[in-house]
């Protein structure tokens, strides 16, 4: 059975937002003349997730395929290559589990995958759907919240300054997953995961793109606006750049990575402390920059002590 185009949701423990997700997708409009399907990926989860999917599937549309799916391995990476293995759509977009997209999601998404061909990888417009008033400050941070508006018209992403689509909303061609993306991923929770699938794919040759005719509302609990929880995410996003960047790099080229990544980051930290250094404890956005420059100057360290550890986990098991 050819399928034009699948949504796949990686869900863990999302059976009270899993619901309002599935109502956004079954009142897409446009699609008569696209065949799809949803597939629903229970990561582990030990809620009531599967018996979420079972009461939709009972009254679903019957000319798109509402299916589930079992992934014991805990991780999103892990999730995501158990939806492209189960999934026989050209094109695979993925949402997650506080993701509601558009009413014309599915057409835009699958219409600009046929209008560039060379596009491996694409995403869209994202807004903030707040369980509370958000602060000011926080228009300063939305990015780590994955709200994001790149452009008002269609344009190339530039992966080189890993200025890249976010994982909530993103869209693969399957083929260029299947012939780039390996097995098991270097980052398999959130964080960094979503940027080495765009990379990965960029250096065998495909183009990623941002799409804003593909709009989706990421909603975001009270928690996550927190100051506390904000900047640990900064730091977490800052600690991974390095291991990203090395994501497919030939060995000649890891050498220069490193060293590039450690001189520029250690550059842009100084500025920003004389810059900054009165406003991080009063500023979230300088806050948050903060953190995100420390943990980007020490991740080549925290990638080389990985390597070590993996490299002597090896040896252990031989």
């Amino acid at each position: 059975m050819n399928i034009d185009f699948t949504v796949a949701i990686p869900v863990y423990n999302g059976a009270d937002r899993l619901p309002l997700v599935l109502e956004r997708l079954r009142s897409q409009v446009n699609t008569e003349r696209i065949s799809w399907e949803i597939i629903v990926v229970d990561n582990n989860s030990t809620d009531t997730t599967a018996q979420v999917v079972q009461s939709f599937q009972t009254n679903w549309h019957p000319h798109i395929p509402l299916k589930y799916c079992f992934e014991p391995k805990q991780g999103l990476a892990h999730a995501r290559q158990k939806a492209i293995e189960e999934a026989i759509g050209t094109f695979v977009g993925f949402l997650d589990d506080d993701n509601l997209a558009a009413p014309d999601w599915v057409n835009a998404a699958y219409e600009f995958g046929q209008m560039h061909p060379n596009a491996g990888a694409y995403g869209g417009q994202t807004e903030g759907d707040f369980e509370v008033s958000p602060p000011k400050e926080i228009e300063k941070v939305k990015a780590l919240l994955a709200i994001k508006k790149y452009a008002d018209q269609p344009k190339l992403y530039e992966p080189e300054k890993l200025r890249l689509p976010a994982g909530a909303g993103l869209v693969v061609r399957r083929q260029a997953w299947l012939k780039c993306i390996p097995p098991c991923l270097s980052r398999i929770t959130r964080g960094g995961n979503d940027y080495e699938i765009s990379v990965r794919l960029h250096r065998q040759g495909w183009e990623i793109w941002y799409n804003p005719s593909m709009q989706i509302q990421h909603r975001i609990p009270a928690h996550r606006m927190e100051r506390s929880y904000l900047i640990s995410l900064a730091r977490l996003y800052g600690l991974c750049t390095c291991e990203i960047r090395l994501a497919a790099a030939k060995p000649w080229e890891k050498p220069i990575i490193l060293i590039k990544t450690f001189s520029g980051s250690l550059r842009r930290l100084i500025l920003h402390l004389i810059n900054h250094h009165n406003h991080s404890k009063t500023d979230l956005g300088a806050a948050c920059e903060m953190a995100f420059l420390l943990g980007m100057t020490i991740s080549p360290f925290v990638y080389l002590y990985k390597q070590v550890s993996d490299q002597k986990g090896r040896s252990r098991a031989t």
